[in-house]
């Protein structure tokens, strides 16, 4: 007997500051990354194990719903994302990524303050590691978090990007 994997559709999006690879896999978004990223090759593998799918090139109306929000946000209409998300991710990187959503439009948060708010102290290093790892940016809104002393740290879009989208959100 032969296992059928499902489909996931992805698609390029342009933004202001770089490439997004967006995913959508039973009707929700997965994936929306930046493709000059360093680990997105791992980014896209890890989804495409974890919700055991084959990657296509397509549109659907989720992904459409996704480009149009992604729109509104980067010309400043938009301060909240109202689409399905589906985290594919370790139990611990979920519940970072779930914190991230409660980081305000326009405000940040610290990677320590982070690791405080899910009960988890001494693991700002780990933090740190999980939201390198978030594979829905911007939506999941990991560049709102900064150092402890108020730096722009590490980002998968990089940082020109981080900061356009702060400014963005000023």
């Amino acid at each position: 007997m032969t296992s059928r994997m499902n489909i996931a559709t992805i698609l390029t999006f342009e933004s202001p500051v770089g490439p997004l690879l967006l995913g959508e896999a039973g009707g929700q978004v997965c994936l929306c990354d930046w493709i000059k990223s360093k680990n997105h090759d791992a980014k896209v593998k890890n989804i495409a194990h974890r919700l055991q799918v084959s990657l296509h090139k397509g549109s659907n109306p989720t992904l459409l719903m996704a480009t149009e929000q992604l729109q509104e946000y980067f010309e400043g209409q938009r301060t909240e994302f109202d689409l399905p998300v589906a985290m594919c991710g370790t139990n611990f990187q979920k519940e970072v990524w779930r914190q991230l959503l409660r980081v305000q439009y326009g405000t940040t948060d610290t990677y320590a303050h982070i690791a405080h708010a899910i009960g988890r102290p001494t693991a700002v290093r780990a933090v740190a590691n999980a939201i390198g790892a978030n594979p829905i940016s911007i939506i999941v809104p990991c560049h709102r978090i900064i150092g402890s002393d108020g730096s722009l740290t590490g980002y998968a879009g990089g940082l020109k990007a981080k900061q356009y989208l702060l400014a963005l959100e000023r």
